[in-house]
């Protein structure tokens, strides 16, 4: 996941368990985020010639290449990496809360989902302000304090199996594996929590709204990828044991009806906010 300092300088054993372990994750977690692409780059108004900044090295930049725009990339996953310098991106890994470019270098910075998993979001925010010129936009989307349903499917199992998640594990990100926040790095999860951030990092002329859309995944991807991985690792489930595993599956088969769709495959709901802001 972008922006976790602990996986920057992998070595190269690191870099090969870590990709071997994100294939599953990314085709469902990486998959849902990869909803609000389109909308991300139409806030931020990215358009031919704009000299932009992905921080996520996701699809993001590809897509704001195949606008015409010349695009860098930073982020933390080796893969998503190769990726991205598949797709025409200059992408090197790295994490924040530091960047390795000048003051006001890009016309636009793009943050898919990305403030959403580092330790220190205020100070991330302040220096993707940092190298974004004056005049210059920024668009970020990330996970919004009203979830939609498919988004508790999982933390709902847990409950319904005997095991409640602390709230840090799901309310960032429905889990994140990051430990909770300072209370002076953290914000408010609302379009008027992201408007007072953004104001208060150096930002004008900020808009931050609510979006919402239905994910189709496959029951075994939804469950291998998010629940085997996120919830069900000794870290989340105490007793971490196959009983209470079990368990667990049994009461989200027993949930998931309520999202199945005809061929098998579940539709879920979500919610995240978008925003995107000028900076002066």
């Amino acid at each position: 996941m972008t922006g976790t300092g602990a996986r920057d300088g992998l070595s190269d054993r690191e870099v090969i368990l870590w990709i071997a372990d994100s294939q599953q994750y990314d085709w469902t977690f990486q998959e849902l985020r990869e909803h609000t692409v389109d909308a991300l780059l139409d806030a931020a108004g990215v358009a031919e010639g704009a000299y932009v900044l992905d921080v996520g090295a996701g699809k993001a930049a590809r897509e704001a290449v195949g606008r015409g725009a010349r695009v860098r990339a930073v982020g933390t996953d080796p893969l998503k990496i190769m990726h991205a310098q598949g797709g025409g991106v200059d992408a090197v890994r790295h994490a924040l809360p530091q960047l390795p470019y000048d003051d006001g270098e890009f016309d636009v910075v793009l943050a898919n989902f990305v403030l959403d998993y580092v330790e220190r979001p205020r100070t991330s925010l302040a220096e993707l302000r940092r190298v974004l010129r004056p005049g210059g936009r920024i668009a970020l989307t990330l996970w919004s304090e009203r979830r939609g349903a498919g988004q508790d499917l999982l933390p709902g199992a847990c409950a319904a199996g005997g095991v409640v998640l602390p709230p840090d594990r799901v309310d960032r990100a429905g889990p994140t594996d990051l430990p909770p926040l300072d209370p002076a790095e953290d914000f408010v999860r609302t379009p008027a929590g992201v408007l007072e951030l953004l104001d208060q990092t150096g930002f004008a002329q900020a808009e931050a709204t609510e979006v919402a859309w239905s994910h189709e995944t496959r029951v075994e991807w939804w469950w291998g990828g998010l629940g085997t991985r996120l919830y069900l690792r000794p870290a989340y489930v105490t007793p971490p044991d196959r009983e209470t595993t079990a368990r667990i599956r049994a009461e989200y088969d027993r949930l998931r009806t309520e999202f199945a769709q005809e061929g098998g495959n579940l539709l879920l709901p979500h919610i995240a906010l978008l925003a995107s802001a000028t900076a002066t």
